[in-house]
């Protein structure tokens, strides 16, 4: 029993060490580890790279994976650019097992005070965040190794286990059963790296034999992308791809090497690397290198084919009815240099962002017809994509006035940017109607006759502004702009009218209060789409005065368009 509870100490102390490490890496890197993956990783080989030092920094592969499906999720990293890193990801967690290897030939347990000591004295002392973040490092390592001294101590009883050494006997004899082992035991303690350490341990205290510690290590290797797929549930398309590239790139790695390892190839592979008898005391490093030599080894097999494994990863996650391309089409930060082109990629993007908020509204109208639940799914969606783009479409505007424009490109640049938030306030609306939506189906209250056939003819109204709106974005019509602004007068006089016949109603008692509060917040929300596809039309019109106005039709009437 004394064992259990030295062994359950020792993980937790390695847990929260690892943690303490990972946070105050993470913490001490800030923002620049955002811009430097999203720059440096252009390349492939510079991904794996980085994928591999992140990692070894970090001292969790699980932390990079989620880190990445993260910058995917929020169209920072590509799915190409985020491969490459989860494939260095793999080759950088290897470092923890090279560093417990060291337990072999020194007692860890006298340094890790040491690295406790210089960790607690920085965070007591620290006077800016950066050298407290710094002692968190210190502290995280110490607090590992204890752990590991402590998880030491309690296995080496199971040396003398018949029970144990018959398990293990197993393994060897069944490379398949490790790998399950290793896979169970990975998804169990949501670490690779702790189960690493285990079979280290188990192997240096002669518990289990280094050909038995093979699979389990492949095994491993499967287990730990059952995190990065955890956290990218409920991300964008992308993310959720960049999670299952890190299970395919595993688990076809570990399948083909798993034959190598059944023949008996892997393990005199590593002798003829490594001359030499395996000792107590060498095992643990035999141990590391082995998992360091088959994630290199699968790495550099994948790398050519990264392509492949990208469209692999692509069929393998569809796109679904709900899901929504997030992140810019045609913006790319090399064409700054080029104005004209870089305001032409603007246009054709605002385009691009403003479908997608049209699609929004049209989804949420749907909403209306009783299928509210499913449909608040696909606004979220088209929500985040929108809030995206506007986010990168502002930046790209933003850098592109500060090259060298002429005074006309400088003139476009705030029409561009206001533009550009008018699309995501139609998206916004869209989000208000369809909670509206929800509210009248749940309560199960109809409109009235009367309300049916205004909305039915303001929404017509919103709808036709919103086709052009299309195609004056896409032709930079500015006709078809004008033609935007009359529409436009006409849906302020139906708001108006609509609001005096539902008064009329109201006071003849002929619809519900509640449902009429619906009815007014769904007018004035189509009403507002039309005011932001309105300023959206007079950015093309460039620098039209309103006085122009006076030579518009005179709108209809709501009775009259009835």
């Amino acid at each position: 029993m004394e064992s259990i509870f030295t062994l359950v100490g020792g993980l937790g102390l390695f847990f929260f060490g690892m943690q303490l490490l990972s946070d105050g890496m993470k913490k001490a890197s800030g923002e620049r580890m955002k811009n430097f993956l999203h720059k440096a990783t252009k390349l492939p080989v510079v991904g794996v790279l980085i994928g591999a030092v992140v990692t070894a920094l970090f001292q969790s592969s699980s932390a990079t994976s989620i880190m990445v499906v993260g910058f995917v999720n929020a169209s920072l990293l590509t799915l190409t650019q985020a491969i490459s890193v989860i494939m260095g990801a793999n080759i950088g967690t290897t470092f923890t097992a090279w560093v417990i290897s060291l337990m072999g030939a020194f007692d860890i347990a006298v340094y890790a005070l040491i690295a406790i000591g210089i960790g607690v004295f920085f965070m007591k002392t620290a006077k800016t965040s950066r050298t407290r973040f710094i002692g968190e490092v210190f502290l995280g390592f110490g607090l590992l190794f204890t752990g590991l001294a402590l998880m030491g101590e309690a296995v080496e009883p199971l040396r003398s286990s018949e029970f144990f050494e018959n398990i293990f006997i197993s393994f060897s004899r069944n490379p398949f059963l490790g790998v399950l082992a290793g896979l169970i035991a990975t998804i169990a303690l949501q670490s690779s790296s702790a189960t690493i350490a285990i079979v280290q341990l188990l192997a240096f205290n002669g518990i289990i034999p280094f050909n038995a510690a093979i699979p389990i290590i492949l095994g491993e290797n499967i287990g730990t992308t059952i995190t990065a797929q955890i956290a990218a549930l409920g991300s964008n398309l992308s993310a959720r791809r960049a999670a299952m590239s890190h299970s395919v790139f595993n688990i076809v790695g570990v399948a083909y090497m798993l034959v190598f390892v059944y023949l008996g190839w892997f393990t005199r592979f590593v002798d003829f690397l490594i001359p030499g008898e395996i000792t107590p005391s060498s095992i643990m490093f035999y141990i590391a290198f082995s998992h360091t030599l088959f994630n290199v080894f699968n790495t550099a097999v994948f790398l050519p084919f990264i392509n492949t494994l990208e469209k692999l990863s692509i069929w393998l996650v569809p796109k679904k009815e709900y899901d929504v391309e997030r992140g810019t089409q045609y913006l790319d930060r090399h064409i700054l240099e080029n104005p004209i082109i870089a305001f032409s990629q603007i246009t054709n993007e605002m385009n691009y962002m403003l479908s997608l908020a049209v699609k929004s509204v049209y989804t949420a109208m749907e909403g209306f017809e009783g299928k509210g639940y499913k449909k608040s799914k696909k606004i979220a969606k088209y929500e985040n994509a929108i809030n995206s783009l506007q986010s990168e479409i502002t930046q790209f505007i933003v850098e592109l006035s500060g090259k060298e424009l002429t005074e006309d490109q400088h003139s476009e640049i705030p029409v561009l940017i206001h533009s550009v938030n008018d699309i995501e306030r139609i998206g916004d609306h869209a989000v208000n109607i369809i909670e509206l939506a929800e509210r009248k189906n749940s309560a199960k209250n109809k409109f009235t006759e009367y309300a049916t056939r205004e909305v039915d003819v303001i929404w017509r109204k919103v709808q036709e502004m919103m086709e052009k709106a299309k195609e004056a974005v896409k032709e930079q019509d500015a006709e078809i702009a004008l033609e935007i602004l009359k529409i436009e007068d006409n849906v302020n006089t139906l708001q108006e009218e609509i609001k005096e016949n539902h008064i009329k109603r109201l006071n003849e008692k002929i619809c519900d209060i509640k449902t009429g509060v619906v009815f007014v917040e769904l007018i004035d929300n189509l009403e507002k789409i039309g005011d932001h596809l309105t300023n959206i039309a007079e950015g093309i019109r460039n620098k039209m005065h309103w006085e122009l106005k006076s030579a518009q039709k005179k709108p209809d009437t709501f009775n009259s368009t009835l």
